[in-house]
């Protein structure tokens, strides 16, 4: 099995590491690419579409397994909406494969470049956290290897331990080898989408939990620049008979998003572009543009990819933060608590005149995994610009956020989050939740073989 010398870096390019690659192509490799990193002294980490914002597909100076070679979709039975597929599949893959029979992925990303095998290990949620919960909630069985190199099948009443633990745990457990879902049956390629304004947070989390119940999907977008202006995308599936052309709405050339700004310039180049805005003052002036857009309230149909996969409209979009790359910082408050926090969060960022250029905001409910991310309230994301002279000035801030967050009974997600500490992610899952996960990974990793540089930092 070639192994590569190589450095590898997170999403958002704030984070580097060297590290041996090497990618299987079957359970066998994997089990291999083990016994070699026993003989070796070395650690192995899991790595798919490299899409974590963190260090979770890091291993500084160990071996990174990449999966994403193996990315078979090894059966699909559009008779009951079942697909089993390799950990490599993306979710590109995945919805390109079930669209055409009226079927699509129930949880996906902002992106469809994500694998599920890294979908499952972050317990991934979509717009409809609320109604669907995570990614996890529709795994039928999974198989894996485990570092001692025992195959487990694992479903919610077989193995179960495993099941609720290893989706969700980070792939510090084993590694995926084939992933079973269940998918949701659709009647239109189109979704029919209401946007309205909102003029402060407070506004804001109101209309999301007061209009959630009503819809399959709800998210908002944030000025997190002036504090407070916004706007809200709630979105239902179209029932049966609602869509006079089914069959040509649901083609997938009537998905693709273009690869083309009007048709002339290519998307790809659109970046270099962006870059002399990305600072303050230019996505202040963005931000307003936007807000100013949305005060028109309108409800419109929309293509299912280009409403779930917006970080997919502009490739490579995140180099325009520059060569210091972005932090993404995502925090899930209780309803109770989240305006009071948010407004103490977002008040700190304007203080110390590191502002965050973007916010996301999404309805949640909690689930049964065992590092779940989830409460029922709700979440805010938020993209800061890396700099040299600013790096240290925002971590000392993030880790103030991660403060005011635990104290009003927050959690984080560890798809994201690239500063926080093994005292704070103590605090939010609690001894017994990561006592329960240590001893886990005992019995599956007995020589404590997996490890990322994620795992290292949350869990010394």
């Amino acid at each position: 099995m070639q192994k590569t010398f190589t450095q590898l870096e997170n999403f958002g390019h704030s984070l580097k590491a060297p590290s041996y690659l090497i990618k299987p192509q079957n359970a066998e490799d994997i089990y291999e690419a083990f016994r070699f990193a026993k003989k070796m002294g070395l650690t192995v980490a899991a790595r798919g579409g490299g899409r974590s914002y963190n260090d979770a597909a890091l291993n500084g100076g160990g071996i990174v397994l990449d999966t994403s070679g193996m990315n078979k979709i090894l059966s699909w039975e559009p008779a009951t909406g079942q697909v089993r597929c390799e950990p490599g599949v993306t979710l590109e893959q995945l919805w390109q494969k079930v669209l055409p029979d009226s079927w699509w992925p129930p949880v996906v990303s902002g992106t469809m470049k994500t694998t599920l095998g890294g979908c499952l290990a972050a317990n991934i949620h979509g717009k409809n956290n609320f109604k669907m919960g995570p990614i996890g909630d529709h795994v039928v069985e999974f198989t894996a290897v485990l570092p001692t190199g025992a195959e487990v099948i694992c479903s919610p009443k077989k193995n179960g331990d495993l099941f609720y633990s290893m989706i969700s745990g980070l792939g510090m457990l084993g590694i995926f080898t084939s992933i079973t879902l269940q998918m949701k049956k659709v009647y239109s390629g189109l979704l029919e989408v209401h946007a309205w304004p909102t003029r402060n947070l407070k506004e804001h989390l109101a209309l999301i939990e007061d209009n959630a119940p009503s819809y399959d999907y709800i998210v908002g977008w944030l000025d997190t620049i002036t504090i407070g202006h916004g706007q809200i995308h709630a979105t239902n599936y179209l029932h049966e008979g609602d869509d006079p052309n089914p069959q040509e709405t649901i083609k997938l050339e009537n998905q693709n998003l273009p690869g083309r700004l009007f048709g002339v310039m290519p998307k790809s180049l659109l970046h270099y572009f962006m870059t002399p805005f990305v600072n303050d003052l230019g996505w202040w002036g963005v931000n307003t543009a936007k807000y100013i857009a949305s005060l028109r309230r309108h409800t419109f149909r929309q293509p299912h990819a280009a409403f779930h996969f917006l970080l997919d409209y502009v490739p490579d979009w995140e180099r325009s933060m520059g060569r210091g790359g972005l932090i993404q910082y995502q925090s899930f408050l209780p309803k109770e608590t989240a305006l009071q926090a948010w407004t103490e969060v977002l008040a700190l960022t304007k203080k110390q005149g590191l502002p965050s250029y973007l916010g996301v905001t999404k309805r949640h409910r909690p689930d049964n995994f065992l590092l779940t991310h989830a409460t029922d309230g709700f979440s805010l994301a938020m993209d800061f610009k890396v700099t040299d002279a600013r790096r240290a000035r925002l971590r000392s801030m993030l880790l103030e956020c991660d403060k005011i967050v635990l104290a009003n009974g927050g959690r984080f997600y560890f798809a994201k989050n690239s500063e926080t500490t093994a005292e704070t992610a103590l605090a939010f899952y609690g001894q017994e939740t990561v006592d329960k996960f240590k001893k886990l990974k005992k019995r599956c990793d007995p020589n404590g073989l997996l490890e990322s540089d994620l795992y290292r930092r949350i869990f010394g």
